[in-house]
């Protein structure tokens, strides 16, 4: 297998480690992003989003994992790269990572893959045209495996509300019926690699785990962790919120996760917050 990562992040990070012995390739954006990927043992390839990669950078890509989010002119990888990734005969699986942003607000109710997507804004709306982007990118081609991965919130290791609680930021926003359904990246990188080992060509995968809760819940929950009392509760009405803090809290819904499950095979690790807390806390203790 030869991965190649538009975007090796977070999430991309998971998969990589779940596959110890694919050939990774992944781009950066200056030369400083180069040397830290080819620090970590990742051949880097150039690329700024303005244009297309250097001759014979997919050469033998077998899989591609996109994770660079849309901009004002649209996703900067099928726009600048579509014509390299349409030539590139070796190529097997793509998958492009989403959000669940795409649903839009749903007053806290469920959603699955199937649901109409209502984007409230112009990042969702964006995420929406990206999708449909990556999906006719190869005419409808059975090969390779286009796949649309939706990601909840993400949370895992150094990236989680351990941290703005140890640096005496954290907040305890309380908005009545709020709920949002988060996701360890681990599991992120299980349900990818579940993919690629059983890929569907125009698959669509809600990425979250089983239990959406309040965000408050989740606060009180990593101080019991740290031993330390939590941040005063705050009506949301009453506080200080940035432009784009507040549109977060616009959004209230239950992603559903059975198609990773039934379609996958995906047993969660960390099927609730709880459980990944307790996991990013031994992690980062360890």
């Amino acid at each position: 297998m030869k991965l190649f990562c538009f975007g090796p992040g977070f999430s991309a990070r998971a998969l990589i480690r779940l596959l110890p012995d694919a050939d990774v390739v992944a781009t950066g954006r200056d030369a400083d992003a180069r040397a830290r990927l080819e620090a970590d043992g990742i051949r880097a390839v150039e690329f700024d989003g303005t244009a297309p990669l250097p001759d014979g950078a997919l050469d033998g890509v077998t899989h591609v994992l996109a994770s660079i989010p849309p901009g004002d002119e649209g996703d900067p990888v099928a726009r600048c790269c579509g014509e390299q990734l349409r030539a590139c005969k070796s190529l097997e699986w793509v998958g492009y990572l989403s959000t669940t942003g795409v649903y839009g607000d749903r007053q806290g109710g469920w959603v699955d893959e199937t649901a109409d997507l209502r984007p409230a804004g112009q990042r969702g709306e964006r995420r929406v045209q990206a999708e449909r982007d990556w999906l006719l990118l190869f005419g409808g081609a059975d090969r390779p495996a286009v796949t649309i991965f939706r990601l909840a919130g993400i949370y895992g290791p150094g990236r989680s509300q351990f941290n703005a609680l140890r640096e005496g930021t954290s907040r305890r926003l309380v908005k009545p019926g709020q709920v949002f359904s988060r996701i360890h990246v681990d599991d992120i990188g299980a349900v990818l690699k579940a993919s690629i080992e059983q890929p569907r060509p125009g698959g669509v995968y809600n990425v979250c785990d089983d239990e959406p809760a309040p965000p408050q819940d989740v606060v009180t929950h990593a101080a019991e962790l740290l031993g330390i009392e939590p941040p005063p509760e705050v009506a949301f009405e009453d506080a200080d919120l940035s432009p784009m803090a507040r549109s977060f809290y616009g959004e209230s819904k239950r992603c559903r996760n059975d198609l990773i499950k039934r379609e996958l095979g995906v047993r969660l690790a960390y099927p609730d917050y709880r459980a990944g807390l307790k996991a990013v806390l031994a992690a980062e203790s360890g």
